[in-house]
């Protein structure tokens, strides 16, 4: 069973287990658009909702693993209850339906949100592990808490759990799109004149994909594994997509004047219901360079990825096919 199949990353690891001959139940809630999964052989759309765990387990009955990886991301939410609902109790009810129904694999897709950036600015890894106060903002606060409870249900339950964090997915089918996928799509529209001086690191979405089916037979029961690429500062990431289009690259700016500007976005979103480009927990997370290494998953899941450049052309074609960027 997959959760979350018809999101961005969920989407790619449908088509890598359509790939590999698996059979595949996608967990879709009612009147969800199902287009990202035209055309995927083996899979049958079975609804249900993470917030009503009946479903799940009905959902999930005669399966012999899960991936769960649906998730709310958002930086900034209305209501960070509802994303705590999805993200922490619709992983809750996940894993008890997979102990009680006897999976031999749980796959837990998390993120590297759960992690704390290293202070000298260089790569975190799967020791880094951050305490849900120590998460900026509601998103990274309920992925924390999730992993947490993955972590204790296999200490004490025995869940058949391996925990995967991808970093920053990038690349085709990126609709709604993800906070990095906007910021992607207003640079390749010419609407980013400038930023604040941080740093992510982007993995091509099929790439992390792979590397959460992999984990249904490698890696470790209730352990991490970054699913990453490479370390790319946020200046360098759009002087290259500015530089795809022919312009000149934006300007960096500090953060500290940006502050009263966030706070009137919010205020604005508040109103139109639409995510706020800066928000105050994005300004306090651009603080850190948010870098990470996948040795460990290279190893481990033999996880591979290629260039963020070509992510990132990817991501664009996608958009312009999409007719997002006209």
């Amino acid at each position: 069973m997959l959760t979350g199949a018809t999101g961005f990353l969920g989407s790619a690891i449908a088509q890598v287990l359509a790939a590999r001959g698996h059979p595949v139940r996608a967990l879709v809630r009612e009147g969800t658009p199902r287009a990202v999964l035209e055309g995927v052989p083996g899979l049958a759309c079975i609804p249900g909702d993470l917030t009503d765990p009946p479903s799940v387990a009905r959902a999930m009955e005669g399966c012999g693993a899960a991936i769960h990886c649906a998730a709310d991301y958002r930086i900034w939410v209305p209501d960070p209850e509802r994303m705590l609902a999805v993200n922490v109790e619709g992983t809750r009810a996940v894993m008890w339906a997979a102990l009680a129904l006897g999976l031999g694999r749980v796959v837990h897709v998390s993120s590297v949100a759960t992690l704390k950036p290293r202070a000298d600015g260089g790569p975190a890894t799967e020791a880094d592990a951050a305490r849900p106060d120590q998460a900026i903002g509601p998103y990274k606060r309920s992925k924390t808490e999730a992993e947490r409870l993955v972590e204790a249900m296999v200490a004490a339950e025995g869940l058949p759990a391996v925990i995967v964090n991808p970093s920053t997915p990038i690349g085709p089918r990126d609709g709604r799109p993800t906070p990095t996928g906007r910021v992607i799509l207003e640079a390749a529209r010419g609407r980013m004149p400038a930023y604040v001086d941080t740093g992510l690191n982007l993995v091509h979405v099929e790439d992390c994909a792979a590397g959460c089916v992999a984990a249904l037979t490698a890696g470790a029961v209730g352990e991490r594994h970054i699913l990453g690429g490479q370390d790319v500062p946020l200046g360098l990431l759009l002087a290259h997509i500015a530089g795809m289009f022919g312009r000149r690259p934006p300007v960096r700016l500090p953060r500290a004047p940006l502050w009263p500007l966030a706070l009137g976005a919010e205020a604005v979103a508040r109103v139109t219901g639409r995510e706020p480009m800066l928000t105050r927990d994005g300004l306090r997370m651009a603080g850190s360079r948010m870098y990470f290494s996948s040795a460990k998953a290279e190893r481990v899941l033999d996880h591979r990825a290629r260039p963020w450049q070509a992510a990132v052309e990817d991501a664009i074609a996608w958009f312009r096919s999409a007719g997002m960027l006209a």
